[in-house]
Formats: C-alpha cells, sequence, structure tokens
C-alpha cells in the first residue's frame, strides 16, 4: 500500500515511526520545511514534486485550521477509490466532503502515547468506506495502540474529549502531583520518581485487574488510616469528580466548535 502522508508534526511523526516498523505500507511525506519526517523516508514539499503518482490512502495530519488550504493540492495524488484518512481533531467528515467532494472518508483520533505504542485510537468511517478500507486503517491504528471503531461521528468528539486530550490531563495531575510531594520535602528528582512509579504501578495493576476501580481503591483503603485521610481531602464535596467532569466536558464543546 502507498500512503501520502500531509504534515508530518508532533503527532504525525510519532505516529509513522511507528507506522515504519510495521513493513506493511510504504510512505511519502508532503511538508513544506520537513517538520519530523525520519530519515530514509521520501520527503517532499509540495503536490508539483508528486508528478502524476497516485496513492491507495491519503492521510492528512496537519492542525485543523490549517486543513482548508493544505489538503485540496493532494486530492488529485488519491487514486480512484482511494481512502481519505484525518488525525485532526474536531474537524468533520462531512467538513472534509465539503472541501474536497465525495471519497471514502476516515476520521482517525489518536493520542500523544502512540509515539511508544500505547495510545488509545478512535475511529469512524463514512458510508463511502469499504471492508479494505476500515482493516488498512485499523492496521496502522494498531501499529501505534488500541482501535476503538465508534459509528457515531459524535462519538470522535467525545473520545478526543476523554483520549484524544487526556494525555495532556494526566501530564498535568502529574506535575501537581510530584509538586505537591516537593512540597513534602522530597527533591524533583525524587518527587518525579514517587509520583510517576506510583501512577505506573497503580494503573498497571487497574489493567491486570477484572476488578472495579472502586474496589481497587477501597482495596487499599485501610478504616481511618492515611490513605483515607488523603482520599477525604480529595475527594472532599465531590470537588475531584466535578474538575474531572468539567474538564472533559470543556474539550468536548471546543472540539463540537471545530466541525
Amino acid at each position: 500500500m502507498q500512503i501520502l502522508l500531509v504534515g508530518c508534526g508532533k503527532m504525525g511523526g510519532a505516529m509513522l515511526r511507528r507506522w515504519l516498523g510495521t513493513n506493511i505500507v510504504q510512505f511519502t511525506v508532503a511538508a513544506p520545511n520537513g517538520g519530523s519526517v525520519p530519515d530514509g523516508v521520501r520527503h517532499v514539499r509540495s503536490a508539483a514534486e508528486l508528478g502524476d503518482q497516485v496513492f491507495d490512502m491519503l492521510i492528512i495530519a496537519v492542525k485543523p485550521q490549517m486543513i482548508d488550504d493544505a489538503l485540496p493540492p493532494y486530492m488529485a495524488h488519491l487514486a480512484p477509490g482511494g481512502c481519505l484518512v484525518s488525525i485532526a481533531a474536531g474537524y468533520s467528515s462531512a467538513r472534509l466532503t465539503t472541501l474536497v467532494g465525495d471519497h471514502p472518508v476516515i476520521r482517525l483520533m489518536p493520542n500523544l502515547p502512540a509515539m511508544i505504542g500505547q495510545g488509545v485510537n478512535g475511529l469512524f468511517a463514512n458510508a463511502l468506506c469499504e471492508a479494505v478500507h476500515r482493516d488498512a486503517a485499523t492496521a496502522l491504528a494498531e501499529a501505534t495502540g488500541s482501535a476503538i471503531w465508534v459509528e457515531d461521528e459524535d462519538k470522535i468528539d467525545r473520545i478526543t474529549a476523554v483520549a484524544g486530550s487526556g494525555s495532556g490531563y494526566v501530564f498535568e495531575i502529574a506535575r501537581s502531583y510530584a509538586a505537591a510531594a516537593e512540597a513534602l520535602g522530597f527533591d524533583t528528582a525524587t518527587a518525579r520518581t514517587l509520583v510517576l512509579d506510583t501512577l505506573a504501578g497503580a494503573i498497571e495493576m487497574a489493567r491486570q485487574s477484572d476488578q472495579p476501580l472502586e474496589t481497587l481503591r477501597n482495596d487499599v483503603t485501610s478504616k481511618n488510616g492515611t490513605t483515607q485521610a488523603g482520599l477525604g481531602a480529595l475527594m472532599r464535596d465531590g470537588q475531584l469528580d466535578a474538575l474531572l467532569e468539567n474538564t472533559i466536558k470543556a474539550a468536548y464543546a471546543r472540539a463540537i466548535e471545530l466541525r
């Protein structure tokens, strides 16, 4: 399969590096300044450099506000029956169709841990997509982590709010947690190790268990113990639940605005 990747910033470059390790496709990258194009990958700076070459799939990996200008020049290089894949948050398949006409379109919403093969990918296909398009997109997604297909495009924006933007929430929670550890007297390096290893261990334990998260929490919470005291402060008046719910709703609202 021949794929044209338009744009190669942080996310596009991270996913490309994982895809190159699969040996399932051949890539050409179109990016004006090279972006994060790995060594050995064919790179062009404009559609004119492609001549009459056509591709089985075109992946648009630029920021949503750049798509209207960046995508149209390359559409002549999508083979008949080829699939357009977008990894841009919030830019709907209907809007893509308005921009470039009727084509099989898949929206693939990744998150940053794709760069280490631990990403979460939400996928939606429009009505023109066939099994071969879905299979190809699934293979690409699974090369970077998990693949979650949805039949309602609105759920892609919901996945964006939960997982696509979620790495940012986790990094900020970890930063705040580490700052609190420093305030307790630990140096920066020790606080970072304590927090990241605690988070990693707890998350891996949860992944390996089929118990509800609430049960796992209760299992480490002794009556009148230190964990109960800490959780009492963290969960007081439902403030944690409200904060996280408002965080996700704000991201989802912004995804809707970008449609």
